[in-house]
């Protein structure tokens, strides 16, 4: 009887686990992508993908290319297209607001992805921006105590770049305020683009006479500009400057010396869980009922969200090898042009 008994509970437990992925199969989820000029969203894309396959759900997703404006009609497509939930990565946290409403207006869950879409109606998740900044903040501090800071920050239309600024102020008000440090420069970074960024340090280079001492910089695109306005003025190298995402051209910087850190968010773990959370809100699951969430209210509006963070990893020439060995990167990528033994990971 105890035999019969286990069998018939195996087998309502093996339906309840069909159910689930029959409930999932044949969903589709689109993506709104912001731009797809950053090499990281190619990583977050591939885990969603293979998140959906897993689950027997669709993927349809839209590139916005830097237009806040054409990722409104982006949604719509995907609206159109029978999106069953929508994974979102704003280009503009405000001007997304049209798009949310007609998505919840026609059934369809949001997830704000990485970057904070200020809508209750929409699941947020995201690394913790604010430690973010603060490792940027640490690592460079840690190798420049005192001296002339630039500031090269991230698009003032996402929010992550106030989060970020925010984050690397706790850790350096102090020394500013007693005058160990000096603020000489910040400049937001229009789209994120390297281009602006490079542009932006050219002129706090030039506003000060090349008299910059370390330049904490939003994510690795703008480390890269920075880094190229520096390496024009021949201070690449000598001037530590900070990153975020473990961009493969960054973590090779860093093996190189030109870069002191990258602030690695393994966006493998986002974009599945992304995909899983989408899936789960598709099939009638409450934002407040998914795994792991937390109510969340510290955007500039101070709406109360249903929020995941995940937990970011400082890399620098020391730890190399830890996103290596966990099969982020290539050695030969990471320490291409670098001498033997002058870094760990590259002996």
């Amino acid at each position: 009887m105890k035999i019969l008994k286990l069998a018939l509970a195996g087998a309502v437990f093996s339906m309840a686990a069909v159910g689930v992925v029959s409930a999932q199969e044949g969903k589709t989820v689109g993506v709104s992508w912001s731009n797809f000029q950053e090499e990281r969203w190619k990583t977050d894309e591939a885990a969603i993908k293979e998140a959906l396959e897993a689950a027997g759900a669709s993927y349809i997703s839209a590139d916005a290319q830097s237009s806040a404006s054409k990722q409104l009609t982006d949604v719509e497509s995907l609206i159109s297209q029978g999106a069953d939930a929508l994974i979102i990565l704003a280009q503009d946290s405000d001007a997304i607001g049209p798009a949310v409403e007609s998505a919840v207006n026609n059934g369809i869950p949001v997830v704000g992805y990485d970057r904070l879409i200020e809508n209750q109606d929409a699941f947020y998740i995201t690394f913790d921006n604010k430690e973010v900044g603060r490792i940027q903040a640490r690592e460079v501090q840690k190798v420049q105590p005192e001296g002339n800071y630039a500031f090269i920050k991230g698009s003032s239309a996402d929010p992550n770049a106030d989060f970020l600024f925010s984050g690397q102020m706790e850790v350096l008000q102090e020394a500013i305020d007693s005058g160990k440090i000096k603020n000489v420069g910040e400049a937001y970074t229009d789209a994120w683009l390297p281009a602006n960024a490079q542009q932006n340090m050219e002129q706090i280079l030039t506003a000060t006479n090349n008299e910059v001492d370390a330049v904490v910089a939003s994510n690795d695109g703008t480390a890269g500009g920075a880094i190229a306005a520096l390496e024009a003025q021949g201070l690449a190298g000598s001037v530590p400057v900070s990153g975020q995402d473990a961009d493969h051209a960054a973590l090779n910087r860093i093996a190189r010396g030109t870069q002191t850190v990258s602030v690695w968010k393994d966006s493998r773990e986002l974009g599945k869980r992304a995909a899983e959370i989408a899936l789960d809100l598709a099939n009638g699951t409450a934002m407040s009922e998914v795994a792991d969430v937390e109510a969340f209210s510290g955007g500039p509006k101070g709406v109360e969200m249903q929020s995941i963070f995940l937990k970011p990893v400082a890399i620098t020439k020391d730890n190399l090898d830890t996103i290596i060995d966990a099969g982020w990167v290539s050695k030969d990528v990471v320490c291409q042009g670098v001498e033997a033994g002058s870094v760990p990971a590259c002996g």
